[in-house]
């Protein structure tokens, strides 16, 4: 949220149908050099490389990457085409024009004062629907925040399995200044950051830097400014060795152990997982090509 007086502009939310909203960014296989011919970048863009590295931009500039229903919705069919995208390794989550995301969109928020609680229950479930896409992407995701990350924002970023922030970005969950709560991000900021510091910035509302969101865990690393380029290199190549197929496995693994008490039946699924690895090509490649000195096929 800004302090600024909103213009009329702002206050014009796009008039589609919800159908309409589900279809506007209709994306192509990430990984394929041509788009569909229906896709629509003009809110959510996408770009890869043959390497298995994904771009999704938030491209809202002007209204510093604020949400709405079109936008939540194009993010959420970007984020569910990435779920089926074989070899991707990982997914940078980014804002354009130099600001990650502003939060709720001024329009967005006042046609929301108006509908009614089930109405409100439905928009919130489409926000709700697309941080879960981001989440169980099989890759490994990172947000690249710039300038700020305000509100559900901020929630795409505790989304990720990581993030890192550029020195001089603020990061805000303001919405009991509101009188509203940040509930549909809230697993994912819990979950990143604990209960007790969830409950401090929750309850304060206090807008806070990068340096803060890396003590608190909500980011994990601080750049300096210009750096950005050469961390998106540095991770990169760093990955080139990892098979694509066991990254997922990986990631899905750890999802479904956290929080599991340890005892016979984690012990003998997570037994059946390892299992299922060594036999997998993947595996038969990986051990192989170790035993044989060489580079295995995926890091070719």
């Amino acid at each position: 949220m800004t302090d600024r007086k909103p213009t009329e502009a702002d206050l014009n939310a796009l008039d589609i149908t919800d159908a309409e909203a589900a279809g506007v960014n209709a994306i192509s296989h990430p990984l394929l050099a041509d788009p569909a011919p229906d896709a629509d970048d003009s809110l959510v863009q996408i770009d890869s490389t043959t390497d298995g590295v994904v771009f999704v931009t938030i491209n809202r500039p002007a209204k510093k990457n604020a949400f709405d229903a079109p936008t939540i919705a194009a993010l959420y069919e970007a984020f569910e085409t990435l779920h089926g995208a074989d070899r991707v390794r990982i997914v940078f989550i980014r804002g354009a024009g130099g600001t990650f995301s502003a939060g709720a969109d001024l329009g967005w928020m006042r046609d929301a004062a108006d509908w009614s609680e089930g109405d409100n229950r439905d928009d919130a479930m489409g926000l709700a629907r697309m941080l879960k896409a981001l989440h169980d992407i099989p890759a490994l995701t990172v947000a690249i925040v710039e300038g700020a990350a305000m509100g559900g924002g901020a929630g795409i970023v505790a989304a990720c399995d990581m993030a890192v922030a550029v020195e001089g970005t603020r990061f805000a969950f303001s919405e009991v200044k509101l009188g509203l709560i940040p509930a549909t991000i809230a697993p994912y900021v819990v979950e990143a950051i604990g209960p007790r510091r969830a409950r401090q910035l929750f309850l304060t509302a206090n807008i806070f830097d990068a340096d803060y969101a890396a003590h608190a865990g909500l980011i994990d690393m601080v750049l300096p400014e210009g750096s950005v380029d050469e961390f998106i290199s540095m991770l990169t190549d760093s990955l080139t060795a990892n098979a694509p197929g066991a990254m997922g496995d990986a990631k899905r693994l750890v999802n479904d152990v956290a929080g599991h008490r340890i005892d016979h039946g984690l012990m003998e699924d997570t037994a059946k997982r390892i299992a299922r690895a060594r036999v997998s090509d993947e595996g038969q490649e990986g051990v192989r090509a170790f035993l044989d000195k060489r580079k295995p096929r995926w890091a070719e």
